[in-house]
């Protein structure tokens, strides 16, 4: 028999399961998304160790992930400490045409990365200049400058050849003395190219010297570019 009471029960009893009915998508949107948000945490903590192994802190805008990729392979290819630098370096990867640098700015061409390890070398020059812009002053300037040679530090003088700036016959030596693969887009064939004005040898020691005990210097304005290279021509499908 059915009495009023069992009616109620029995109604909120119904009630009830309607409402945890109600509550479990509601709960399992929430663990998705706690489950997304460490999952998310997990791959910046990644992502920032992996950067941190190369040494150095740097700011992506712009680019494709690849692209990014590029940059940090070149970057951990080389054995300099990119940590000397005392700042975050912010990237831009876009259509320049050319790649350069300005004080705490690398502006890489998107289509220079999209050759892969062909950039690699242009990627180390572009950092060497950041090099030269916060730990250099005007005396250590002009000790690598004689060391080098060039008619001009870094467009004091404009109008001269590329390898004529002492500030971009540093940057490819840097580029070529720490990564000397025969993939180095900055190998020097001779002594008169940007990276041959040393020994790599010679020039890792003198920068050692010069930097051991980094000097910040002040901001500079000056727009420094990477050399002109070719890029290496991709084999035709069959």
């Amino acid at each position: 028999m059915v009495t009023a009471a069992h009616r109620e029960r029995k109604g909120a009893i119904h009630t009830a399961g309607m409402a945890r009915q109600r509550v479990r998508p509601e709960a399992k949107r929430a663990m998705r998304r706690t489950l997304l948000t460490l999952f998310s945490a997990i791959c910046f903590f990644a992502f920032a160790q992996s950067a941190l192994a190369g040494g150095g802190s740097f700011a992506f805008t712009g680019g494709t992930p690849r692209e990014q990729a590029t940059v940090h392979s070149a970057l951990q290819a080389s054995s300099f400490d990119w940590g000397l630098i005392p700042s975050t370096i912010t990237i831009h990867i876009g259509a320049y045409g050319d790649s350069y640098s300005t004080y705490g700015q690398v502006f890489l061409d998107a289509s220079l990365l999209d050759s892969g390890r062909f950039a690699w070398g242009i990627v180390q020059h572009e950092l060497g200049h950041q090099v030269d812009f916060f730990l250099f002053d005007d005396a250590k300037r002009t000790q690598l400058l004689q060391l080098l040679g060039g008619k001009d530090w870094c467009y004091s003088i404009s109008g001269l050849k590329h390898s004529d700036y002492g500030c971009e016959r540093f940057a490819s030596e840097l580029a070529w003395a720490y990564w000397q693969s025969p993939d180095n887009s900055m190998k020097p064939s001779s002594s008169s190219d940007e990276a041959g004005s040393i020994p790599a040898a010679q020039f890792r020691a003198v920068l050692t010297q010069l930097i051991g005990a980094p000097v910040v210097s002040q901001p500079s304005t000056t727009k420094a570019f990477a050399p002109a290279t070719k890029v290496a021509a991709k084999p035709k499908r069959p």
